[in-house]
């Protein structure tokens, strides 16, 4: 066996027929670190010209003039092969060593315990912990921090799509109804309305505290991967004064039965119902001419970017205006997106992050639930690993790390 620097579109090659081929390996997520001033290598082990092992390394300059090296979702190898892994660690040290690396991260894709929809582990299911406790063997161990999630939440596309909406929850399916009642249009953002698609998700962020990426971030990554198929990046609008038109028709119709009923002689009761539902109607079409004066005719009230790549479409991102949750977007996008996926022969949906918190009263649980009622099963990666390659410069960076903190 041999340790190698591969050729950019060799390890591509490699990365597409492996087992644990995800995105971020991609030699374009390459090209998007090297805008953010990281250096990216391309790493394999062969023999007899076969790649057995490979990973994409990405590596920064931090301080003493040392740098960190990093494999996102990395390493594609076979963990239970016990030989070309050690081979591969043991050559990657001495690697990111004469590159003065002082550690390596890594959170391969790679599942530590079957778990069902609720988070209880799967009774003789896959169970990865003895290859796990090897990795440790090697001299890896837990980050206490991760820049990758470490739980998500996925459905397998198995079944037809008539019995996937059926086994959905019953809210859900409420919702995606009424999704399709109010009219709304599913599209592609086009590469002008990427400022559009991030001042949805930075309305989202605002609203549950998280940080979001900067506007050329996603330009970036609409340019490296939407205009290769590898991504699409999805708006939800709503045709509100089509909604309105409809209202102002089923107004007419709700005024004239009134009419006839009070001609015909119905009971104060059943008048009663009649205006309760005009009265509601009513109320609807005043919302709508508010929003229709603040928005315009057409709206787009949510967004979502969605990877697809490989046998999986992920979800990555997502945010909606808040004014607009009852319109049951949120919903309408995931099963439209789970349609694409079915028809265009991708084999997993993956709703992608949770907590992993299965906690009602946990802050975070509304995600989990949310994506919950679509069916699915959870899913746990080992998480992220280190390997330290300089104790000292390691020592060091957690000296500097603990001072900033305070």
């Amino acid at each position: 066996m041999e340790f190698q620097l591969l050729e950019r579109e060799k390890f591509r090659q490699f990365l597409e027929q492996h087992p644990l081929k995800n995105f971020m390996q991609i030699p374009e997520i390459g090209s998007l670190r090297k805008k953010n001033g990281w250096q990216v290598y391309y790493v394999g082990v062969v023999k007899e010209k076969e790649i057995l092992a490979a990973s994409m390394l990405i590596s920064h300059r931090r301080h003493f003039g040392c740098f960190e090296f990093y494999a996102p979702r990395g390493l594609l190898v076979d963990y239970s092969d016990k030989e070309v892994l050690s081979f591969f660690v043991e050559k990657l040290k001495v690697f990111i060593k004469n590159k003065k690396g002082y550690i390596l991260r890594m959170d391969p894709y790679y599942i530590l315990k079957q778990r069902d929809i609720d988070g209880n582990i799967v009774e003789g299911g896959i169970d990865h912990t003895e290859e796990l406790e090897y990795l440790h063997s090697l001299g890896f161990k837990k980050s206490k921090a991760s820049e990758q999630i470490s739980w998500s939440f996925s459905l397998d596309l198995d079944k037809d799509l008539d019995t996937i909406f059926k086994n959905m929850r019953t809210f859900t399916k409420r919702s995606i109804k009424k999704a399709k009642k109010n009219n709304l249009i599913i599209r592609d953002a086009t590469h002008k309305e990427i400022p559009l698609v991030k001042e949805i998700l930075d309305a989202t962020c605002e609203r549950k505290h998280f940080a979001n990426r900067d506007l050329e971030y996603f330009k970036d990554l609409y340019q490296l991967l939407a205009r290769k198929g590898n991504a699409r990046f999805i708006l939800c609008d709503i045709p509100l004064q089509k909604n309105l038109d409809e209202l102002n028709i089923e107004e007419q119709e709700e005024r004239k039965t009134i009419d006839r009923m009070k001609e015909n002689g119905s009971t104060e009761g059943k008048l009663e119902i009649h205006r309760k539902i005009l009265e509601q109607l009513l109320e609807r079409k005043k919302e709508l001419e508010g929003m229709i004066e603040k928005y315009g005719e057409t709206v787009s009230a949510s967004t979502g970017i969605f990877i697809t790549y490989g046998e999986e479409v992920l979800y990555l991102f997502g945010g909606n205006r808040k004014e607009f949750m009852h319109f049951g977007c949120p919903h309408f996008i995931q099963w439209e997106m789970i349609q694409y996926a079915k028809e265009n022969g991708f084999k997993k949906y993956n709703f992608y992050g949770i907590s992993g918190n299965f906690d009602p009263s946990d802050a975070s649980y509304g995600v989990y639930d949310f994506k919950k009622g679509f069916t699915g099963y959870v899913e746990e990666l080992i998480g992220e690993h280190e390997l330290v390659i300089s104790p000292l410069h390691y020592f060091l960076f957690q000296v500097i790390r603990t001072i900033k903190r305070r």
